[in-house]
């Protein structure tokens, strides 16, 4: 089973790590110049490579790429933790720039990776430079809708897949993560579910951590790094309504807003991702 990107690379084949605080860090490095650091989407199983692996081609060109895979989900850990996930999130990708030596870059994110970044922009602003999230809640622990239902639909899937990792729990859950499910394959299934069962240590350390809730609204006004929302109309995890929040919150910020795509983006619309992304980390 291997997902590679659309020029060869492989996961294994990029794949680094250096040791934080006792903790191994996972990332993958891949392309040359300035850098760019890539956070992954929220999920049982989720890897920065699947996230990322068919648009990192077309950002290596221009950047060197640091695909980080976060605490307690599929490489790096375990680390047990009672703090905001997405304030620890920021926070070890800080310490992951201070290891390669990288003062200050910006950085991509989705889903969860993506509220990870906007709490890097807000707790640690001299490391983020610009930055993009999208499919990404404001605050720790779900927002407010105005529309959309709360619980979500696929919140509860995601939720059921972690509890009990099936294959078909695991299906239904990238099921409503994925708009077009012609790309949920068997392939991706099982890399998902087998990267999630493959590390019982961190899926044990995540349980004994307690994330404490945390509202960013009042502080975002005060962001200063132009960001940029990228979102999928039809996301079942996180509702447009939050994307278009963001935009009226965030001082110097854009929307890009995809049709037939759900809350994987990058994975789901690479070349289009790709297109309106690529431009906007240029500008800086």
């Amino acid at each position: 089973m291997a997902f590679v990107s659309p020029s060869g690379l492989t996961e294994e084949a990029t794949e680094r790590s250096v040791e934080i605080d006792g903790m191994r860090v996972v990332y993958h490095d891949v392309g040359e110049g300035p850098p760019a650091l890539f956070l992954h989407s929220h999920g049982p199983g989720t890897t920065a490579w699947i996230t990322w692996h068919k648009v990192v081609d077309e950002f290596a060109k221009h950047f060197r790429c640091i695909l980080y895979d976060m605490p307690n989900f599929t490489k790096t850990g375990p680390m047990v933790y009672e703090d905001g996930s997405h304030a620890v999130q920021a926070r070890v990708g800080t310490r992951l720039l201070d290891a390669l030596g990288i003062e200050r870059c910006p950085w991509v994110g989705n889903s969860q990776g993506g509220q990870s970044a906007l709490s890097a922009a807000i707790r640690h602003p001299e490391r983020v430079s610009r930055f993009v999230l999208g499919g990404s809640h404001i605050a720790t622990g779900g927002d407010i809708y105005l529309l959309a239902t709360r619980p979500d639909e696929a919140g509860y899937f995601t939720e059921l897949a972690r509890r009990d990792p099936t294959r078909e729990n695991v299906r239904l859950y990238l099921s409503r993560h994925i708009y077009d499910q012609v790309l949920v394959t068997d392939e991706l299934v099982d890399y998902v579910r087998e990267r999630y069962l493959s590390r019982p240590d961190l899926v044990e350390a995540r349980n004994a951590s307690k994330s404490v809730p945390h509202d960013y609204r009042p502080q975002v006004p005060g962001v200063r790094a132009p960001a940029m929302m990228v979102h999928g109309r039809h996301d079942k995890m996180v509702p447009l309504e939050v994307s278009i929040t963001l935009l009226s919150l965030l001082p110097d910020a854009r929307l890009v807003v995809f049709n037939d795509t759900a809350h994987w983006t990058p994975f789901e619309n690479p070349r289009e991702y790709a297109q309106h992304v690529l431009p906007f980390l240029l500008d800086g």
